[in-house]
């Protein structure tokens, strides 16, 4: 993904047209935006967003469920999680981009793409899935076998694995479907639903933030930290930041909030159908692996990462091609 940090990349003149209507517009007298530097706007979304969503989300679940929220009704959970999400996620964001820029379009860009990039991309994240989830097997071998030895690294294990534990019975409660029509609406509130709220939160408004001031694969980058950071998962903190780059990269490149969020979707989805068809353990568990399953993840990790960089790069040479045309 250095892409990002060319700044001859294929669509430098979309970017550079881009920054100079919006340098125009903080050059115009009689135009105030932005009201913060892009620095200060991406932060806020940061500090205000997770406040929003984490806190006052989780005190206004508790306010309706009660703590026992393992045994609250589960539509009605669901309900609620489409409701915060949208409310302290998605409107905030927009709210934020339209107080701070003036013009939301200036920031989150939803133009429709070629049907090249979708397939594309799409075909990066169908490879970048299993890859991830061959990384967590071999983290999950490595992270036993260190606990094993040092009672440092156990106590350590042990706070994690609680966190983690929460992290899946949450899921565990949302994913649950006892029939396709339930599925679908499960697909709704985990994948839908958190896909149109989440890119434009992160890869919306806070990326374009931070790529007014800072070379895009840097804006990308810490995006994607902070998005990892976002979802309270101990064990899955760098696979959830290497889909946010990934996700940034495909906003970056097609100038586009639809890639990403159709990305984000898929990935959500393929996670939602196989915990139906297959349960809890083949889909969220951490367990360790023995030797020989250590070998073959190891394996699959190498050749996957062999062709989602042939992928990354056929995606650069066809916005390369694109922007010569």
């Amino acid at each position: 993904m250095s892409e990002l940090e060319n700044n001859t990349d294929p669509d430098s003149n979309d970017d550079e047209k881009g920054e100079k209507n919006f340098n125009d517009r903080r050059r115009n007298a009689y135009d105030t935006y932005p009201l913060l530097s892009p620095h200060a706007a991406a932060f806020l979304g940061l500090i205000g967003g997770f406040f929003l969503y984490q806190f006052v989300g989780g005190m206004l679940t508790i306010a309706v469920f009660g703590f026992d929220i393992e045994h609250a009704p589960i539509d009605s959970f669901r309900l609620m999680t489409i409701a915060v999400q949208i409310l302290f996620m998605l409107l905030p964001a927009l709210l934020l981009a339209r107080w701070i820029y003036g013009d939301v379009s200036d920031i989150i860009s939803i133009k429709i793409p070629r049907w090249q990039e979708l397939v594309l991309f799409s075909v990066g994240i169908i490879i970048l899935a299993p890859l991830l989830q061959s990384y967590l097997y071999i983290q999950s071998f490595f992270i036993d076998q260190l606990a094993a030895t040092s009672a440092f690294a156990n106590s350590i294990k042990e706070v994690l694995d609680s966190l983690n534990e929460l992290v899946e019975q949450t899921y565990n409660n949302l994913l649950t479907a006892d029939s396709i029509p339930e599925l679908m609406f499960v697909a709704v509130v985990v994948a839908a639903i958190p896909a149109l709220c989440e890119e434009v939160m992160f890869r919306g408004y806070i990326q374009r933030s931070f790529e007014l001031k800072m070379t895009p694969f840097r804006a990308a980058l810490l995006t994607a930290v902070f998005f990892g950071l976002f979802h309270f998962n101990p064990y899955g903190l760098l696979p959830l930041i290497l889909l946010g780059l990934y996700f940034g990269f495909a906003a970056y490149m097609s100038k586009s909030l639809v890639v990403p969020i159709l990305l984000h979707f898929l990935n959500n989805f393929a996670a939602v159908t196989l915990f139906y068809a297959l349960g809890e353990e083949e889909v969220i568990s951490t367990e360790s692996l023995n030797s020989a399953g250590l070998e073959s993840n190891i394996f699959l990790f190498f050749v996957l990462t062999a062709i989602f960089t042939i992928i990354v790069l056929v995606i650069k040479k066809y916005y390369s091609k694109l922007s010569i045309q």
